[in-house]
């Protein structure tokens, strides 16, 4: 299996679990106040979730998908998945790790041009 098969279907499987998040937040957020901190919070990790995962098919065809598409899921996963945790859980703990994985998706980004 290649690298940009691998990195093809990781989008696939982060492109389906965008989706389910964003039924998730959409529902499970329903009775509470639009303002409020945690849906947006939610809503903000759903949508950069989605991005990025378009961005991943984009990877899979890129000159290093492996690199690019490493960055990619790691930033996904530190900055979309503190966002969550903290949406979902109200606890802050892991919001630290949200800067670095932002990093980390802007390199995987760049890396789409070597």
């Amino acid at each position: 299996m290649t690298v940009s098969l691998v990195v093809q279907r990781l989008a696939a499987l982060s492109g389906a679990t965008a989706v389910a998040a964003g039924a998730y937040g959409a529902h499970g957020f329903k009775n509470s106040d639009p303002d409020d901190y945690q849906r947006v919070l939610f809503e903000t990790a759903n949508k950069y979730h989605f991005y990025h995962s378009l961005a991943l098919l984009g990877a899979a065809r890129c000159g290093k998908p492996a690199v690019a598409g490493t960055l990619l899921m790691a930033g996904m996963g530190m900055f979309c998945g503190s966002l969550y945790h903290q949406a979902v859980t109200g606890d802050p703990g892991l919001r630290k790790m949200a800067p670095v994985g932002g990093m980390a998706m802007i390199a995987g980004w760049l890396a789409m041009i070597l």
